[in-house]
């Protein structure tokens, strides 16, 4: 008998069960992208899914992600799915110069560059990245103070340490 015409009772009602469906999980994805791009310095900062199973897979690296890794690691995900069973959509890119960053790896090729961060208290932050290790970054900002005698301000150079796990969202600004 076919799985799709098994019935289930709900009282005297009787309602067909599909019981199979294939599912395309995020996890599998993810263990397929990461196996193609082991040993790389390209690695995998988001996978999306929608209803109608177009996948999204966003790649990010240290040097940087070129076309040849997108069009490897999509290789790599259709040469394992299955078509008869599962329909769907693929689609390979860069991580995305105004996408926020994800994983504290992402940080280090920013250094120097300006950001605003969204910190889980609901506060901002503004900065220069200075420095970033596995915990926290350091941001670098200016700020107009009061001078200390007299009166007047002076502009002063301050910084932040922000650990990863107070960041909400943080995107580099860039400038035009």
């Amino acid at each position: 008998m076919c799985p799709e015409n098994k019935i289930k009772r709900e009282g005297d009602r009787k309602s067909p069960i599909l019981l199979e469906k294939f599912l395309i999980s995020k996890e599998h994805i993810f263990e397929l992208a990461s196996q193609h791009l082991q040993g790389s310095s390209v690695y995998v900062t988001g996978i999306k899914i929608g209803s109608d199973n177009h996948i999204n897979v966003f790649l990010d690296g240290d040097e940087g992600v070129t076309i040849k890794d997108c069009v490897g690691v999509s290789r790599a995900i259709e040469g394992n799915l299955d078509r008869e069973k599962q329909d769907f959509a693929l689609d390979v890119s860069s991580h995305g110069a105004v996408t926020p960053l994800v994983l504290p790896r992402q940080y280090k090729k920013h250094l120097g560059r300006a950001f605003e961060i969204k910190l889980n208290d609901g506060e901002k932050a503004e900065g220069d990245l200075v420095a970033c290790n596995d915990e926290e970054i350091k941001l670098e900002y200016t700020a107009r103070e009061n001078k200390p005698v007299g009166k007047g301000k002076v502009t002063v150079k301050k910084e932040q340490i922000i650990k990863y796990d107070q960041i909400k969202e943080a995107k580099i600004k860039l400038k035009f």
